[in-house]
């Protein structure tokens, strides 16, 4: 485990939060985890996922999931749709695999087409299979600091923390973006009576007034906002902890695939102030994965619900 007291090699940048390195370690342990869930039961955590056109960053993610559950021992379904699929259809295929004893984890890629109201295929999916941790169910259970399926990204921000062994205890935490998916559930967790967490968190937004004096006070900038560069330095004070969960694509000749990943900090500016800080490639986005695999499991040890 890193002690968080080496600095990198070049010395004038915050120890870098290694996605990668965290990631890889935590898969090791879901794999043995499940080696023995399949010696005792005769069956491997089963992880579906419902993708619905054909969206390029869709497909990569969803390839990657299914690639993932197959490293760790997982066995993994994938159900495509073309973009015509009717929403009474899909639901009905969300119930169909919520009576899927065999299944323990259920996730719906987004987005969805326009006329399928995301929200209804949230609700319809099984609280007791919402591994990705967006049912009103599990959001209530984690508001109120129960076991529940924590969403995806803001759990493995909260196991990075740890296994940085960064104790959040008393810090002010400021969270940039507020979606469903990561800065609302992010800033609840933060605050929770917990490690990571007890923190006095803020939530800001795109509406916030003096968002940057707001920035300026954080010991911990949690950046989700999906705004290329958004957060630079002139936001954060010396010493803060940075996250940055944003991807942002733009094409580029200078790599192979044709496009380039940028965050929502503006890392060669805000890394030499950073006492820790995420890569983007490399850092938040290779988290998401760990904290799905770990609620399936969960999920198929029956840890949160019976």
């Amino acid at each position: 485990m890193n002690d968080g007291n080496s600095k990198s090699p070049s010395g004038d940048l915050g120890v870098l939060l290694d996605g990668k390195y965290v990631s890889e370690k935590v898969k090791v342990q879901i794999a043995e985890e499940a080696a023995e869930f399949l010696s005792k039961t005769g069956r491997k955590p089963h992880l579906v996922a419902i993708l619905v056109g054909n969206d390029g960053g869709s497909e990569t993610y969803v390839a990657s999931k299914m690639k993932n559950c197959e490293k760790v021992g997982f066995k993994s379904s994938l159900h495509r749709y073309d973009n015509s699929v009717t929403e009474a259809e899909l639901l009905a295929k969300i119930e169909e695999i919520n009576q899927d004893a065999d299944v323990d984890g259920l996730i719906v890629q987004l987005p969805l087409p326009k006329h399928i109201d995301p929200e209804k295929v949230t609700e319809t999916i099984d609280y007791r299979k919402d591994v990705d941790g967006f049912h009103p169910v599990n959001l209530g259970r984690m508001m109120r600091n129960l076991p529940c399926f924590i969403p995806a990204t803001p759990y493995g921000i909260l196991l990075m923390l740890q296994e940085y062994n960064i104790d959040t205890t008393g810090m002010h935490c400021v969270v940039v973006g507020r979606s469903n998916i990561v800065g609302s559930p992010m800033s609840i967790l933060m605050a929770r009576n917990a490690n990571p967490g007890n923190c006095t968190v803020t939530l800001t937004h795109s509406r916030t007034k003096d968002l940057k004096e707001q920035v300026l006070q954080a010991d911990i900038v949690i950046a989700a906002i999906g705004k290329k560069n958004f957060v630079t330095a002139d936001m954060v004070k010396p010493g803060a902890i940075i996250i940055d969960v944003g991807i942002n694509r733009e094409t580029s000749t200078e790599t192979k695939s044709g496009f380039k990943l940028y965050g929502d900090v503006d890392f060669d500016d805000v890394a030499p102030k950073s006492s820790f800080i995420t890569p983007v490639p490399g850092g938040v986005g290779l988290m998401t994965i760990v904290g799905l695999l770990k609620n399936t499991l969960a999920s198929a040890r029956k840890e949160i619900y019976s």
